[in-house]
């Protein structure tokens, strides 16, 4: 986009693998200065990702997802020159946000105290798995021993095979998330009135809060949420169903949708049987309403029900994979992706994902490819940088 939402906004990227990264990234496809502070050897993410040899070049799968868009310079936070460089680079900030375990800026005397003493409008943000705070704030964290310890893993599943993970680093994500929703408030009250932020997220905190609808029935009903596979817990016939060429999720939560969706598959007789009438009796007799159901189904293809479905206003859509959910012309008519064609340090094109919303009908993108390590070194620090 030409003029970014976040356009004048600097933000330092301290951060490692993924929620932070993703957190920053969100600023840099808004059009924020984003710099990538990153210590010698670099993000952890430029070696990790399913080709080994980007790995081996410092631009791993994982690093390019969450990169682009940002400049990066290698500093040694504990060299006095480079500790100098990086207070100037605070100077000149807006935000800031690293993911280090609590207390690590601190030991290193560049705590939020001590840059807000510095720059005093500096909004600054540790995103760490449990917070500043609390019993477990020193505990080592990944998203899977988030995910475990949020109650997300023993919803996900079956009650055959739970607990699972789920099938990406959810908990990374929403706390990256999270911190850039947080991050872009504190930035609207420190222009109005200068005052900076030290913001706190924890990725655990930042899943309980997106999982409301089951916590609050534990909190409200006093109802222990299980695990129910790809069924849904509110209505029925709402889940993943058999088709004759492939699954097709099927969402008929109210009532005139189960008797279109009746309709459609050819048992207008369903929304009579009293086992099936109403929504309470459909949710006991769940099991006996998906055999009827999917028997009606196996005579064509999940794509084909899609569209008669959804023409009926029965919320209908297939179970894609990734390739297939970005060959979609829903996905590519709204540029949900954006290409670079001529990489530093990669031999290929390299397409990476933008964020999920249109700005004045434009789809906002990164502006440049994720860099090379160190790769904006002279042009973020200035010459004198070789001189210290």
């Amino acid at each position: 986009m030409p003029d970014g939402l976040l356009s004048g906004v600097r933000l330092l990227d301290l951060t490692n693998v993924l929620a932070g990264p993703y957190c920053a990234y969100q600023f840099a496809l808004l059009g924020a200065d984003v710099i990538k502070v990153e210590a010698p050897g670099g993000d952890l993410a430029r070696a990790l990702g399913a080709d080994e040899a980007l790995n081996r070049a410092g631009m791993g799968a994982s690093f390019l997802a969450q990169n682009a868009g940002k400049r990066s310079v290698v500093l040694d936070l504990k060299d006095a020159g480079d500790r100098a460089a990086f207070l100037d680079l605070v100077r000149s900030a807006d935000a800031l946000v690293e993911n280090f375990r609590p207390g690590v800026m601190d030991r290193l005397g560049l705590g939020p105290d001590a840059l807000r003493a510095v720059n005093p409008r500096l909004v600054y943000c540790a995103i760490s798995g449990f917070g500043q705070t609390g019993p477990m704030r020193g505990n080592p964290a990944y998203d899977q021993i988030v995910q475990g310890l949020s109650g997300v893993m023993s919803i996900t599943g079956t009650a055959d095979v739970a607990p699972l993970r789920a099938g990406y680093p959810v908990a990374d994500t929403l706390g990256g998330m999270v911190g850039a929703f947080a991050i872009a408030a504190a930035l609207v009250r420190a222009r109005a009135t200068g005052q900076g932020a030290v913001i706190d997220v924890s990725m655990l905190e930042s899943m309980l809060s997106a999982m409301g609808w089951p916590v609050s029935n534990w909190l409200t009903a006093g109802v222990v949420p299980a695990a129910m596979g790809n069924d849904n817990m509110t209505a029925a016939p709402s889940g993943t169903f058999r088709t004759g060429d492939g699954p097709l999720n099927i969402a008929a939560n109210k009532q005139e949708q189960f008797v279109a969706l009746a309709g459609v598959i050819g048992r207008p007789d369903l929304a009579e049987d009293p086992r099936f009438a109403g929504r309470a009796a459909r949710k006991v007799h769940r099991a006996a309403l998906t055999v009827e159901i999917e028997a009606a189904l196996a005579g064509a293809s999940a794509a084909d029900w899609e569209a008669r479905l959804n023409a009926a206003g029965v919320p209908a859509g297939r179970v894609l994979t990734i390739p297939q959910v970005l060959e979609e012309a829903q996905v590519t008519g709204r540029a949900m992706t954006h290409c670079f064609d001529d990489v530093p340090g990669l031999d290929r094109s390299l397409t990476v994902l933008r964020g999920g919303f249109l700005v004045d009908g434009q789809a906002p993108a990164p502006d440049r490819p994720p860099p090379r390590l160190g790769e904006h070194q002279a042009e973020v620090l200035g010459a004198a940088e070789g001189d210290r």
